[in-house]
C-alpha cells in the first residue's frame, strides 16, 4: 500500500454525530405528550359526560318532585270538593225533615252539623221555630235532594243544595203537600270535618196553610 494513500477516518462528521442522539429523545418526548394529552382529554371527556348525566337526572327528580307535588294537591283537591259536597248532601235533609212532635231531636241534628255564624243565628231563633211548627202541627218528608260544589278548596266550600218535599199540617187538613227548599251553604273544614257556617238565603221549615 503506498504511504500516500490515506486511511478511512473512522472520525465522524459533528453535525451527523450530535443529529442522531438528539432525534431519539425528542420523538419519545413528543410521543409521551401525545399519550399524556390524550388520557387528559379522555379523563375530562368521562367527567363531562358524568357532570352532564348527573345535571340531566337532578332536572329529572326536580321536575317529578314538582309534578308529584301538583298531583298530590289536585288529589286533595278532589277530596276536600267530594268530601264538602257529601257534608251538604247529608245535611240539607236534615233541616228539611222534622215532626212537630219531636222537635228535640230535629234541633240537635241542626246544631250539631253548624258552625259559625250560622249556629249562633239557629239557636238563637229556635224558642220562635219550636212554637210556630207545634202550633202548626207541621211535618216534613223529605222526598229527593240535589245538591253541588259551587266553589271549594281544602278549607272551605259553597254547595246548592235543593230538596223536595211533602208537608203536612193544620193548614192542608194532615195532607200532604208538595213543597221545594233551595239554599247555598257553606261550609269550613273543621278539622277533617265539615261544618254548615252559613245558610244563604233559605226559606225557614215549611209551614203548609
Amino acid at each position: 500500500m503506498s504511504k500516500d494513500a490515506k486511511e478511512p477516518s473512522n472520525d465522524s462528521d459533528p453535525a451527523t454525530a450530535d443529529a442522531t442522539p438528539t432525534a431519539e429523545p425528542r420523538t419519545e418526548t413528543a410521543a409521551a405528550d401525545d399519550r399524556a394529552d390524550s388520557w387528559l382529554r379522555g379523563r375530562t371527556a368521562a367527567v363531562a359526560a358524568r357532570v352532564g348525566v348527573a345535571a340531566v337526572l337532578c332536572a329529572s327528580l326536580a321536575t317529578s318532585m314538582v309534578l308529584f307535588v301538583q298531583n298530590q294537591h289536585n288529589k286533595d283537591l278532589m277530596r276536600a270538593q267530594e268530601q264538602a259536597r257529601e257534608a251538604a248532601c247529608q245535611y240539607g235533609p236534615v233541616l228539611a225533615d222534622y215532626d212537630s212532635k219531636n222537635l228535640d231531636t230535629y234541633f240537635k241534628g241542626v246544631l250539631d252539623g253548624a258552625t259559625g255564624d250560622w249556629k249562633k243565628q239557629f239557636e238563637s231563633t229556635s224558642t220562635e221555630l219550636r212554637e210556630v211548627l207545634t202550633q202548626g202541627e207541621v211535618t216534613s218528608a223529605v222526598t229527593d235532594t240535589q245538591c253541588a260544589i259551587r266553589t271549594a278548596d281544602e278549607d272551605s266550600a259553597e254547595a246548592i243544595v235543593v230538596i223536595r218535599q211533602t208537608i203536612t199540617s193544620l193548614g192542608t187538613q194532615h195532607k200532604p203537600k208538595p213543597g221545594q227548599l233551595s239554599m247555598v251553604l257553606s261550609l269550613r273544614n273543621d278539622d277533617g270535618r265539615w261544618l254548615v257556617e252559613k245558610v244563604n238565603s233559605p226559606t225557614p221549615p215549611a209551614q203548609a196553610q
